[in-house]
């Protein structure tokens, strides 16, 4: 499950965690883009739920100067020793540029870049290296953890997915559906051993399709139009589908953008209808070669009327334990 949830502080959050293990989810993997930061919501489910596998997807490679982002990870390792996994992955240039006043410049060698300097560090040792985006001089962590987490890395095409599959423990996807899969599996060339694929599935549980397509039209929209995921939508053969709301995105028109969305598009890349035929979806994923689907929940309007409670329903409606995978 993606973390934090919406409509439920941090402080909350014990209550969710301890639902989601009754209800049988395995994972917990934090976002981060405008909301909490990528490591607090899993520090703090280190200590409540000691049986969670915890995950970023993803820490920005940018954002966080290289040595901070050794000793963030190094942290949740050594709190979570053996279930902490570390996904970086480049971002954007709003997140970088405009909300962090950070240079967003060659996210491939910076990716590249970050993903060796962390595998050097995270294993204690003292990195003295200049490389091509950035140079680091004598940085050693003092607290590296004993069991070095795995690092995953976010990835949309072809040059990033061989860099992952190369390279990282892993990678992370966003934004395709189930049978986009094999496509950008083929991509990723040789793996590494134990090589594990994650992505982040939107699921919005109700059977309102209407409420379902107008809501995510929007999101669709808005992040469909990010220059990276608008190449890795061409790069799926989307182009024709997705042109005029590129246009409309272009010419300011952000409304008409997001009403220029497909029901057919929405129908593929946002899981939704009952928990029951959620999760046959969700299995989709995992049956083309998703190895860890992260649930990522959308709003929907049985839970914003009934709040917590009915929020704690769905996870159990939703959850392995109650409804377990064919």
């Amino acid at each position: 499950m993606t973390v934090p949830l919406g409509g439920v502080p941090l402080d909350g959050h014990d209550a969710i965690y301890a639902a989601l293990v009754e209800a049988g989810f395995t994972d917990l993997w934090s976002a981060e883009v405008a909301g909490s930061d990528a490591f607090t919501p899993l520090a703090l489910a280190a200590a409540w739920q000691p049986s969670l596998r915890l995950g970023t997807a993803v820490a920005p490679v940018f954002t966080r100067g290289p040595g901070l982002l050794a000793m963030s990870a190094a942290a949740l390792a050594e709190a979570a020793p053996g279930r902490f996994s570390l996904g970086i992955g480049a971002s954007s240039p709003v997140l970088v540029q405009d909300w962090n006043a950070t240079r967003f410049a060659d996210p491939y060698r910076r990716s590249r870049d970050v993903l060796r300097f962390l595998r050097a560090a995270l294993r204690g040792e003292t990195v003295d290296e200049v490389y091509d985006t950035f140079t680091v001089r004598r940085f050693r962590l003092e607290r590296p953890p004993a069991v070095p987490p795995p690092i995953l890395l976010a990835a949309l095409r072809p040059r990033m997915l061989r860099l992952a599959g190369a390279e990282a423990d892993g990678t992370i996807l966003n934004w395709l559906a189930d049978d986009d899969v094999p496509k950008v599996l083929a991509a990723l060339g040789e793996r590494r051993p134990g090589f594990e694929v994650a992505a982040r599935i939107f699921v919005c549980p109700t059977e309102d399709t209407g409420y379902v397509r107008a809501s995510a039209r929007r999101l669709i929209a808005t992040y469909l139009t990010v220059p990276a995921y608008a190449e890795f939508h061409r790069w799926l053969g989307r182009e024709s589908v997705l042109a005029p709301m590129w246009r409309a995105w272009a010419a300011g028109d952000r409304r008409g953008a997001a009403e220029l969305v497909p029901d057919e598009l929405v129908d593929a890349l946002v899981v939704h209808g009952s928990p029951e035929v959620c999760r046959a979806r969700i299995e989709r994923y995992a049956a083309a070669g998703v190895d860890v689907p992260v649930l990522a929940l959308l709003p929907t309007p049985e839970v914003t009327a009934g709040g917590a409670a009915a929020l704690t329903t769905l996870i159990a409606q939703l959850g392995p334990a109650t409804l377990p995978l064919a």
